[in-house]
């Protein structure tokens, strides 16, 4: 095999290859991968709108008035006289106390104050005729007045022996079982009674939350709305308003609490269930509405993906406030203008190239319009408008790729 003599070129220390730089050029030409084409993508013109602030909190309902059943008496607990989560009336029997006791304390009290009744009108008597003196009618009239009143006292106690519901309402879990021995101490009640024709639902605004409102603050004049999201994803039909407004932060849970009151004629809503409470408040002025497809949530930030001038792809981290509808609010990080990558988002990189696939193009002369509508490719007879339109570079000889 022979070389072009100027291949080798000769020193002391014997023979150095030298390589023409055009012949090096020519390996890496060879050697370079394929230019990857634009990836086609769909963009969205954004323009800045108005909207009303929106907060969604995870609520806690309760009876406006949630009343505790307890007894008024010691004993044993011999049964329970309701259905548990039943609606109830006030004076309906709810639980048994053993009789017993109270009925043998009944019997004695009687009879003391049958005898001191007799000891009153025989002291009488005596007083009429001078026999006794004033002191002596004056206790036993005393004693017979002690012993009437322990017979009122025992007649009490023997018919709170049945527990009855101090109001009507929907009743709540037994905290007693039969057989139990219950006492006017004990720290649990027995049972609760919820009024819940009107209701009230308790929920916290944490430091964040109202960092994400317009001038990061909230006042109770500023609420314009109260609405509550059910779990089924519904909203409740009727409009709650604001009872009461912490002027504290709870140390505890770090949020500032509040509470809503809603009416609930219908039973619609149960004590203890969870909902979301939505809140609105004031207006956001200048705002950005991007489809949730097209913001990518990274450990940092979220970013959108642009599509800039040159129809390169430019990351953009944004601030994002609460969602409406399908779409993110937007509240920094975005200009009127912005080009929004909404799909494909797994095939860029920064800096690629894309080809684009709206805004949606005006109609051309006669009533025709330019292009498809976003999201679908051009149909153009001819591929080179079809790049010049959506931005693309123009292809490459095939003798230079």
């Amino acid at each position: 095999m022979s070389f072009p003599l100027n291949l080798f070129r000769w020193s002391r220390f014997g023979v150095i290859l030298t390589v023409p730089a055009l012949f090096l050029s020519a390996c890496s030409d060879r050697n370079a991968p394929p230019e990857t084409p634009p990836v086609p993508v769909t963009i969205l013109e954004v323009k800045p709108v108005n909207l009303p602030a929106v907060i969604e909190i995870v609520g806690q309902m309760e009876g406006a008035k949630e009343t505790e059943v307890r007894p008024r008496v010691g004993g044993i607990l011999v049964k329970r006289l309701y259905t548990e989560g039943s609606n109830v009336q006030a004076g309906q029997p709810l639980f048994q106390i053993d009789k017993a006791p109270y009925l043998n304390a009944l019997a004695e009290s009687r009879a003391r104050a049958q005898q001191t009744a007799r000891e009153e009108a025989r002291m009488k008597g005596l007083l009429e005729h001078n026999a006794v003196s004033r002191k002596e009618y004056d206790d036993a009239a005393s004693a017979n007045a002690m012993a009437q009143a322990a017979l009122e006292q025992a007649k009490l106690n023997l018919s709170w022996t049945t527990v009855v519901a101090p109001v009507s309402g929907v009743s709540g879990r037994s905290a007693r079982s039969e057989g139990n021995l219950t006492s006017v101490n004990d720290q649990m009640p027995l049972t609760t009674i919820s009024q819940s024709s009107l209701v009230w639902v308790r929920f916290g605004l944490s430091e964040s939350d109202i960092a994400s409102l317009p001038g990061g603050r909230i006042k109770e004049e500023e609420i314009k709305r109260v609405e509550l999201l059910l779990p089924d994803g519904r909203v409740y039909s009727k409009q709650g308003k604001i009872n009461f407004f912490a002027s504290t932060i709870d140390t505890v849970l770090g949020t500032r609490q509040l509470r809503a009151e809603f009416d609930n004629s219908e039973n619609e809503l149960l004590p203890g269930q969870f909902v979301r409470v939505r809140l609105t408040t004031g207006d956001r002025d200048g705002v950005f509405l991007v489809p949730q497809s097209a913001v990518v949530q990274t450990e940092l930030a979220r970013l959108v993906m642009l599509a800039d001038a040159q129809s390169k792809v430019a990351p953009r981290p944004v601030v994002a406030a609460e969602w409406h509808g399908s779409d993110w609010v937007i509240l920094h990080g975005l200009k009127a203008g912005d080009r929004v990558i909404v799909d494909n988002l797994m095939k860029l990189r920064p800096g690629a190239s894309v080809a684009l696939h709206g805004p949606k193009i005006p109609p051309a002369e006669g009533g025709q319009p330019a292009a498809n509508p976003p999201g679908t490719a051009r149909q153009d007879s001819s591929e080179s408008n079809a790049r010049e339109t959506s931005g693309a570079a123009p292809e490459r000889p095939a003798a230079q790729k």
